[in-house]
């Protein structure tokens, strides 16, 4: 299989305007994260994909590879399909560009959940992370996944689920983590295939596949790492890097 990786960075997030230009230990965000994706030695090529002239100078200017949209895009994945819709891949797996602590181990997990399914059963894959603090499962900011007993998703949402009508300590939260991998086909049929109520609804794009029946089969890992989508967080993984 031809497995690459492609870092969807967009420079105006609602949230945090030009986070992935700050600064983290001396680099970019987005430079941390081209890096540490290559650094893990798993992929045939690895690109930032982006719409800004400023992220994608930083990122070729520093010896990197990236692409520019040609296309406004909503979402990172209808990003990524643009961009590999006439290469030669099979898996193409998207790490998010505010993800600078990426890690080999949880990478490699997603490639394995492919290299298991010679029948081409699995749509796409994505890693989720145990979380127990209270605060963490109510905060809409993180998104959460319910799975079936073969970790297939089930449903994603800004809303504790299951909500915990009654307190049982068998049950488990998983946050989502937005790391993706897709078979092309996969996601070029995101690509096509129209936003339906749901994900309109969440604002979570990975709710498409589930409403038009993908199945996304869910890894479970324990690095947690730091997602920056606010000021604080880029404090906090200032604090982790050191």
């Amino acid at each position: 299989m031809k497995i690459i990786s492609m870092i969807p960075a967009r420079y105006a997030a609602s949230r945090f305007p030009g986070k992935l230009m700050q600064d983290l230990g001396g680099k970019t965000v987005i430079r941390r994260t081209y890096e540490a994706t290559v650094a893990t030695n798993l992929f045939d090529d690895v690109f930032v994909v982006t719409d800004s002239d400023i992220i994608y100078n930083e990122i070729v200017n520093n010896g990197g590879k990236a692409i520019m949209s040609i296309k406004e895009h909503d979402c990172g994945s209808d990003r990524i399909a643009e961009a590999v819709e006439n290469l030669d891949i099979d898996i193409v797996i998207n790490v998010q560009g505010d993800e600078p602590f990426t890690d080999r181990t949880s990478l490699e997990k997603l490639i394995g959940v492919f290299k298991e399914d010679p029948d081409k059963q699995i749509d796409l894959a994505s890693l989720m992370v145990h979380i127990t603090d209270l605060d963490e499962i109510n905060n809409p900011n993180t998104v959460k996944v319910i799975v079936d007993q073969s970790n297939f998703a089930l449903y994603f949402s800004r809303s504790p689920i299951p909500y915990p009508r009654d307190l049982n300590d068998n049950v488990k939260y998983y946050k989502h983590k937005g790391v993706y991998a897709f078979r092309k086909e996969a996601i070029l049929d995101f690509y096509k295939l129209p936003m339906l109520p749901l994900e309109a609804s969440e604002k979570i794009e990975c709710i498409r596949y589930l409403e038009y029946g993908k199945r996304i089969k869910m890894v479970e890992t324990d690095v947690q790492g730091v997602e920056i989508d606010t000021p604080e967080d880029l404090e906090r993984a200032k604090k982790l890097w050191k």
